[in-house]
């Protein structure tokens, strides 16, 4: 089916890091229109004031333009981490011993020996574990623990700076998933109106569901993410399942995931939790080194290019940029040569095409509507776009779990609904004029009048449409209209 020459140019978001490199109205504003759709907060670094205030750059430029950006605050969660040394970085040798001691001072630490901010790493290690520093690039065994004291040899070796976090190969680390820290941050999150809260190191389902807790115990009503980035969350599919069921978004997060079930396991796990989640109705966020390089370069990397390219094919709703945008030197070239990749990949067909559901029953009205919106999509040859009236956005969302090449344009009178989709792959949100005082019928025309005004759909073509017969009721869709523009 050829595109609508007015069709969206990029299906896959593109979230990206807010920092130094970028907190900037004018480079917000460059980055947003290059493609971002949208932004992190990163909780591990800058203050409350500073996340305070690029939130509010970000909703000022949006609205300027006209879009409805997303904001994403991602908690810093339990990282451990050693303390630091008395005369700077130390080179750790092969062979050589070395002690990790929540006793010692925060400074104290010299070429033996460092203190560690968490006093439970004995209690969690066996003689023979394998204790991975500075994201795996030091590996330690552990041969002994004393009172609290573990006594390691170094296995890889190399050059250890201060506050290096700290994994336990296989998993295993007991801390809780929400610290004292992200209680308070969670405070600062609702304050910013963030529309996402990622929830970093969860073990289980049971931590999402206390963190869910939490966050609408202090007033949020985003959505909720899931980072996977913990051994135990792989410990067999019901417990990777039950974990995306209790999340509204999962991230792929590689680097701590990567550094604890090891690397020759990453590729194929990513691509495992993308279908689950996609199978289980829940967006899905890969995230991690995807150009790493670009921090210092103007260009990315071949293996970059493809590392973005099969995330698309693999269908995840959005990559994520960290350091690149926050405090790399070309974020703009960045987010450019990222959308570039994407609409590159999104040309294959493998992208537009599902096998997905079929042979399956569903159990409410508002899936099987989404469902019957899809199929006839993907199998009406001249359908050029679908339109979804929604207030929470659960509509729009299942029908983005079907690959296609049609564009989803969804249509809310609530902002924070149309924020919550900035992450949904092919979903493109419009905010609804809505008035009680006009029919069912007459709201649908005014929309499609709106979006012909706004380009998004041109005069004549075949759309299909997903309502309520309760205009403006959550959860009531239950019909599909097979309109022209």
């Amino acid at each position: 089916m050829p595109p609508s020459p007015r069709m969206p140019t990029k299906r896959t978001k593109i979230l990206a890091t807010l920092g130094p490199a970028s907190a900037s109205p004018s480079t917000i504003e460059g980055l947003i229109r290059a493609g971002v759709d949208c932004f992190r907060l990163n909780f591990s670094h800058g203050t409350a004031a500073e996340h305070l205030e690029r939130a509010a750059m970000v909703r000022t430029v949006a609205e300027r333009l006209g879009r409805h950006t997303g904001l994403l605050a991602d908690l810093q969660g339990p990282k451990i981490r050693i303390a630091g040394f008395a005369a700077g970085a130390v080179e750790l040798e092969v062979g050589e011993s070395f002690a990790l001691d929540p006793k010692l001072g925060e400074m104290a630490g010299n070429s033996t020996e460092v203190g560690i901010g968490y006093p439970e790493l004995g209690g969690d290690c066996r003689r023979g574990d394998r204790l991975l520093l500075d994201d795996g690039r030091i590996e330690l065994e552990v041969e002994a623990i004393t009172d609290g004291r573990v006594a390691t040899r170094v296995r890889v070796g190399g050059r250890l700076s201060g506050n290096k976090g700290i994994n336990l190969a296989g998993g295993g680390l007991s801390a809780a998933a929400l610290t004292a820290k992200d209680r308070a941050d969670i405070q600062t999150a609702v304050a910013l109106g963030a529309d996402f809260i990622a929830v970093s190191f969860p073990k289980d389902a049971a931590d999402m569901e206390e963190a869910r807790r939490l966050v609408e115990r202090a007033g949020f009503r985003g959505r909720l993410v899931a980072k996977i980035e913990r051994a135990e969350c792989l410990s067999s599919d019901a417990t990777l399942d039950a974990l995306i069921c209790a999340s509204d978004l999962v991230m792929v997060a590689r680097g701590d995931l990567g550094v604890e079930i090891g690397d020759a396991a990453l590729v194929g796990v990513q691509k495992r939790i993308i279908l689950r989640a996609r199978q289980l109705n829940r967006l899905v966020i890969t995230a991690t080194q995807m150009m790493e390089s670009m921090v210092a370069s103007p260009t990315p990397t071949r293996a970059e290019v493809s590392d973005v390219a099969n995330a698309v094919l693999d269908g995840t709703d959005a990559v994520m940029l960290s350091a690149e945008t926050a405090v790399g030197q070309y974020p703009l070239k960045c987010i450019e040569a990222m959308t570039r990749i994407v609409i590159g990949a999104e040309r294959e067909k493998i992208t537009q095409t599902s096998q997905h559901r079929r042979g399956r029953q569903f159990e409410r009205i508002d899936e099987t509507i989404a469902m019957a919106a899809m199929y006839a999509a993907n199998h009406m040859g001249n359908t050029r776009a679908i339109v979804s009236f929604t207030e929470s956005g659960t509509t729009p969302v299942l029908m983005s779990r079907i690959r296609s090449g049609i564009p989803i344009y969804s249509l809310s009178r609530h902002r924070e609904a149309l924020r919550g989709l900035s992450l949904a792959r092919g979903i493109y949100p419009y905010l609804l004029d809505f008035d009680a005082e006009l029919g069912l019928q007459q709201t649908i025309e005014k929309s499609l009048a709106l979006l012909k005004e706004r380009g998004a759909l041109v005069p004549g073509e075949r759309i299909l449409c997903t309502v309520g017969d309760s205009l403006g009721q959550s959860g009531q869709t239950n019909t599909l209209k097979v309109l022209t523009a």
